[in-house]
């Protein structure tokens, strides 16, 4: 009998597609990346064409003998990485590492870890794509060739151990110049008039048919003041608006035109990687880091009773509206059974994605639309369960019919005043029975009330005239979901990489998160200027975002690799040795925190320190008050699943995990844990690292003593 080799990136993934295929079959992980230039030297050689210098990744020994053995019994070797550059990349490694031609048919691709899926690409195997592999290492290059040359230019006018990145510093400058702006911001006063108002004749006939047996006020109605003397309205002052409100008081109201109209609001397309984390932060709390980890759960399979082990959304790292025409037909079908047939548009919606987007993948979406979030509840935990019911309700919405609103615009005049009442009833609910999305910040559209039934040349009683003073605002806040937004508006990164820019960000202690909105640090600020300065084109969005199409030709072959790093590099050296030469030494002064020394009462100061950072007072040596600052991780607490788990430092410095809400909870461990449950006993597991084995995944039950290689983080 003959026995194929099926390689894929996790054990989890090996398990799911394990299941759907027969004897001849054995699935094995290789935990993600197992070749990657050194982290000791540059490993790119700038001479020889940028040639890079790959290296088996430490720690990853074990996994690749038990590869090597298992390809040598094969008869044939399959690579099932993720349908991406990144998981091609990882298939040409592999190809290298087991000898097995890249030019063989050796490569399989699915969206969906499922039966029909992986059996349909097991029989249609195809060549690895160099293209996809030469633009993965284009980008790697890339990186790598601006982080290993700018950090020590930084090191050397600012202070040791700093870093920057091409992509990241780009989010970096975007956040700083938002601030910036608010900082220069001048509020200017302005003025807004609003006229409470209602028929004169408010009898049985002018009352609307939704206000039926509500009291008398309910015929009353509020108008806006739009014009003066044929004019846009500008009231900036109170002594202005004092004036108008004189006017008003004394005038007659008449309705001037009525203006009905049936309108029509579509719902949102299924969910990208982008609009994924963007929607998962504003309507679940979940950081982009946080919301992919759980995606990949939910693509990779998980158990649920009697289908066993089967991948639930579609992949998830795609910037593609696209939807497979069985999954509409899935969907269309389940819409009718359940909320009928007037919930079904006659013809399924074919999104249109944004301008510069693969279309390599279908959108996130359940495998199928018959696996209900509540079924499915008992089998995943909290935060899977919140995602999985997310993406389940935002692709069932975008099949169903658009919700129908009557929508009415009165015109009223008031002697040289003009004003606008408008309102809006919902007469079909359509997808908004399931799912809305959710926004940033509301505004004036999202209000919608009735009128009562008002008639042409109508006259009206004034109630009351309400003025009203107002400050225009500064520019809001990058908040994580409106900077990935703006980063994939203006085609800066790929959805693979949202959630590595701003991590980087924020553990490079550039910025920081405070009530949800991104501010600079003065170190972030410092660097900023200092690249904006002399390397202008690293941080600019353009600039970037070109290079990020200069990569995507690579991907469909009309670029070579070598050519585009050289295009970058060569002016990039140049400008680096001018930097050297003639850039100043930038000092940083300590950040200062809103928290008094206990002991002296000043300010005290952020420090970075052998473990980390820590908070200190600015006396020193005269006053010596330190305090440890507290970390928190994007886990939940194994033992009360309410707090999150939070690192803290030992009186001898040694790191120790705990729950954030002690002593209430009095969860503590020497080890990181994780989210991942222990395949064979359910419990925690936790991270652990050794200079022999590498990064690794254990169970937190010693008793259970399950073990496996930990995925090694991509730079």
């Amino acid at each position: 009998m003959k026995k194929s080799l099926v390689v894929v990136e996790s054990p989890t993934k090996a398990k799911t597609i394990s299941r759907f295929l027969g004897r001849g079959y054995q699935v094995k992980a290789s935990m993600g990346h197992v070749r990657d230039l050194p982290k000791s030297k540059l490993g790119v050689d700038i001479d020889d064409g940028y040639k890079p210098t790959y290296i088996n990744v430490r720690g990853m020994g074990g996994v690749i003998r038990e590869l090597k053995a298992a390809a040598k019994d094969a008869d044939t070797v399959l690579f099932a990485t993720d349908p991406d550059r990144e998981g091609e990349a990882i298939s040409w490694h592999l190809a290298h590492l087991l000898g097995i031609d890249p030019a063989s048919k050796c490569r399989i691709e699915f969206n969906e870890i499922t039966k029909n899926a992986i059996r349909e690409a097991i029989k249609n195997p195809r060549q690895i794509d160099i293209d996809y592999v030469n633009a993965q290492q284009a980008r790697r290059v890339l990186d790598r060739l601006v982080g290993y040359k700018l950090s020590p230019f930084l090191w050397r006018k600012v202070k040791r151990g700093l870093s920057a990145g091409r992509v990241q510093s780009v989010a970096l400058r975007l956040i700083v110049d938002r601030e910036r702006e608010i900082e220069a911001f001048v509020p200017e006063e302005y003025w807004t008039i609003e006229v409470d108002l209602e028929p004169l004749a408010a009898d049985e006939t002018t009352k609307p048919a939704s206000f039926e047996g509500q009291e008398s006020a309910s015929f009353r109605f509020t108008a806006r003041l739009v014009s003066e003397s044929g004019k846009k309205v500008h009231i900036p002052n109170e002594d202005e608006a004092d004036r108008i409100r004189c006017d008003l008081e004394q005038a007659s109201f008449v309705v001037t035109a009525i203006a009905r109209k049936e309108k029509r609001r579509s719902p949102s397309p299924p969910f990208t990687t982008s609009t994924l984390q963007q929607e998962a932060s504003r309507k679940l709390r979940f950081s982009p880091s946080r919301t992919m980890r759980v995606a990949q759960q939910l693509y990779e399979g998980i158990d649920i009773g009697s289908e066993g082990t089967v991948g639930l959304i579609t992949y998830m790292r795609t910037d593609s509206t696209r939807v497979a025409s069985e999954a509409q037909t899935e969907a269309r079908s389940y819409i009718e059974s359940a909320y009928g047939k007037q919930f079904v548009p006659s013809r399924p919606y074919q999104y249109k994605s944004r301008g510069g987007a693969q279309d390599a993948h279908e959108a996130i979406r359940p495998t199928s639309s018959s696996r209900l979030p509540d079924a499915l509840k008992p089998y995943l935990t909290a935060d899977q369960y919140k995602l999985y019911r997310l993406i389940w309700l935002r692709f069932i919405a975008s099949q169903m019919s658009a919700a129908v609103y009557d929508s009415v615009a009165v015109d009223i005049q008031a002697g040289v005043y003009g004003l606008r009442a408008s309102g809006s009833r919902l007469i079909f609910p359509g997808f908004l029975s399931v799912y809305e999305e959710g926004r940033d910040a509301a505004t004036e559209a999202d209000e919608g009330f009735d009128l009562p039934q008002l008639d042409e040349g109508e006259q009206l009683r004034r109630i009351e005239v309400r003025p009203e003073q107002h400050f225009t605002q500064p520019p809001p806040r990058y908040t994580e979901a409106t900077l990935i937004r703006t980063l994939e508006e203006n085609g800066v990164g790929r959805p693979s990489t949202y959630v590595s820019i701003i991590d980087t960000i924020r553990k490079r202690n550039y910025v920081y998160l405070e009530d949800r909105q991104f501010r600079p640090t003065d170190l972030g600020v410092a660097v900023n200027d200092l690249l904006a300065e002399y390397f202008p084109s690293i941080v600019d969005i353009e600039f970037t975002a070109n290079l990020e199409q200069d990569l995507d030709k690579i991907a469909e072959g009309q670029a070579a690799w070598d050519e585009v790093v050289d295009d970058f590099y060569k002016p990039f050296e140049q400008t680096l040795e001018t930097a050297m030469k003639n850039a100043e030494t930038v000092s940083v002064p300590d950040q200062e925190s809103d928290e008094k020394c206990p002991q002296c009462g000043r300010n005290l100061v952020y420090k970075d320190g052998r473990y980390g950072r820590f908070l200190a007072c600015p006396g020193f040596p005269e006053c010596r008050f330190t305090k440890p600052l507290i970390e928190e991780l994007d886990v939940a607490c194994p033992e009360c699943a309410i707090g999150r788990v939070v690192k803290r430092r030992s009186r001898r410095g040694r790191a120790f995990y705990a729950c954030s809400r002690y002593p209430d909870c009095r969860f503590t461990s020497w080890n990181e844990p994780t989210n991942d449950k222990c395949p064979q006993c359910g419990s925690y597991m936790v991270k652990k690292n050794s200079k022999r084995s590498g990064n690794q995944l254990a169970c937190s039950d010693k008793t259970c003593g399950y073990l496996i290689q930990a995925a090694p983080k991509e730079n």
